[in-house]
C-alpha cells in the first residue's frame, strides 16, 4: 500500500475515533447544526480541518490523472 492511501485510512480512523454526529431533521436543522459546530471549534481545528480535505483532493486528482495517463497509454493515444 501506498504512502498517501495509507496517510487516507490514517486520518479517516482518527476521525472516526473524534466524530461528532447529529441526526438531522431536515435541511435546516442540518445546517444549523452544522454551522454551530464549525463555530464551536478552535480557528486551529476549522484549519486542520480544511487543510486535510485539501490534501484529500489534491490525492484523489492525482490518483486520476494517473489513471487518465495509463488508459491513454494503454489505448496508445500517448
Amino acid at each position: 500500500m501506498n504512502r498517501d492511501v495509507q496517510e487516507i485510512l490514517d486520518r479517516a480512523a482518527e476521525r472516526r475515533r473524534r466524530m461528532v454526529v447529529h441526526r438531522a431533521t431536515g435541511f435546516d436543522d442540518a445546517e444549523a447544526w452544522d454551522l454551530e459546530y464549525w463555530q464551536s471549534r478552535t480557528p486551529e481545528e476549522r484549519m486542520e480541518a480544511f487543510l486535510a480535505l485539501k490534501r484529500d483532493v489534491v490525492i484523489v486528482l492525482e490518483s486520476r490523472e494517473r489513471d487518465r495517463r495509463a488508459s491513454a497509454q494503454e489505448d496508445g493515444r500517448l
